[in-house]
């Protein structure tokens, strides 16, 4: 046996900075937390009030949970990390909140290889933030430290909500019907999705986070950093304000608009969808070209400008349109819902879409080519 004593602290872990992090971000925090929220920061547990579920008649509660992606690479290279809180949250409450439901609460989780404590404080200070865009308590988390199977500067990011709905208020494919107008709410950027092709394009082109590019407006960095849209409270709104006509909704991340847009159609149903319907952001033509890119796979990966997808009924639609500006989002009629029809809609056809992760569902029929 050796002499030598070895230490928490010898073997890569600093309890006290931890600590520390846990001070730097305990405001932030209880900035998204009501009354709803008992007890303090730092608990074993983070306990949520629940007497409000008394006044539901049936309530169904609803969970997700997701991470971030390879997108905290670019906020790693950058040093900057005080925005992929909200990738996470949006990842995680706008999953909720396309079936009708109000987010209520959140956890998240940082694994890292080493606890500096100003960059985890940015972290969760992004996330509290992207929480009160929601409308949702960051009621707890967890910060692990893991060194020698993370670097230093290496971390990564989850989180989990639950939310609830009104059992006769739940949106999904079994509202959706032919006829239904497609409404598209435009995204702020690539999201969180599709970072390790956008990623590698940027190697192979040999570009820097720091090229500014002209069509972009901003450094390549910038644009790769750029916040996810976090839907979960305009959702909610819009389906208020559509008085019983919002139908589904369909939450656009890994796999593209056509595979996600399926997910929320019925069975015998197709949704129409042209790509000359909208101008494609400059991020997702720049990233076509500089990798030369096959479109089907660009289209299966990013979600090309369309962040979120509202199914609602034709005579909502205006309605819906005229709220989502008000509420400052970019919409617009992106197609319809109709039968399927065994002459058009061959199985097969590169341009139908449908069986996607895992849900035997409606079909999208995308036509036509993007306008770059």
């Amino acid at each position: 046996m050796t002499e030598h004593k070895v230490t928490y602290a010898e073997a890569g872990v600093d309890v006290h900075a931890g600590d520390k992090a846990v001070e730097l971000m305990r405001e932030a925090v209880r900035a998204t937390q009501g009354a709803e929220v008992v007890g303090g920061v730092g608990g074993f547990a983070g306990l949520f009030d629940a007497s409000a579920l008394l006044g539901y008649r049936r309530p169904l509660l609803a969970t997700s949970t997701d991470g971030v992606g390879t997108k905290v690479a670019v906020a790693q290279a950058l040093d900057r990390h005080d925005t992929i809180g909200f990738d996470l949250v949006g990842m995680v409450v706008d999953d909720i909140a396309v079936v009708g439901a109000k987010p209520l609460f959140m956890t998240d989780y940082i694994a890292c290889g080493k606890v500096v404590p100003e960059r985890i404080a940015d972290i969760v200070r992004g996330i509290a933030a992207a929480c009160q865009v929601a409308g949702t308590a960051l009621v707890g988390g967890e910060t692990a430290e893991h060194p020698g199977l993370l670097a230093p500067d290496e971390y990564d990011v989850a989180g989990a909500a639950t939310g609830v709905v009104e059992a006769d208020g739940l949106l999904g494919p079994h509202r959706v019907e032919s006829g239904d107008v497609l409404v598209a709410l435009g995204s702020s950027g690539l999201h969180s999705n599709g970072y390790s092709l956008v990623r590698r394009v940027i190697e192979v082109s040999g570009w820097r986070f720091d090229r500014y590019v002209d069509e972009l407006g901003r450094t390549v960095g910038e644009e790769l950093l750029e916040p996810t849209r976090v839907y979960a409270a305009d959702c909610l709104a819009l389906t208020e304000r559509a008085a019983g006509g919002m139908h589904a909704f369909s939450h656009v991340t890994g796999g593209g608009l056509a595979a996600n847009l399926a997910r929320v159609l019925p069975t015998g149903s197709v949704a129409e969808v042209s790509r000359a319907g909208w101008q494609l952001p400059p991020v997702f033509s720049l990233v076509q070209r500089l990798g030369g890119v096959p479109w089907n796979d660009l289209e299966s990966t990013l979600n090309l400008g369309v962040g979120m997808v509202a199914v609602v009924a034709p005579e909502a639609a205006a309605g819906v349109l005229q709220h989502a500006g008000e509420l400052g989002l970019s919409a617009w009629e992106l197609g319809s819902i109709r039968p399927f029809d065994p002459e058009r809609d061959v199985p097969g056809t590169p341009d139908l879409v449908s069986g996607t992760k895992g849900v035997q569902g409606g079909a999208v029929l995308m036509s036509g080519s993007y306008r770059v």
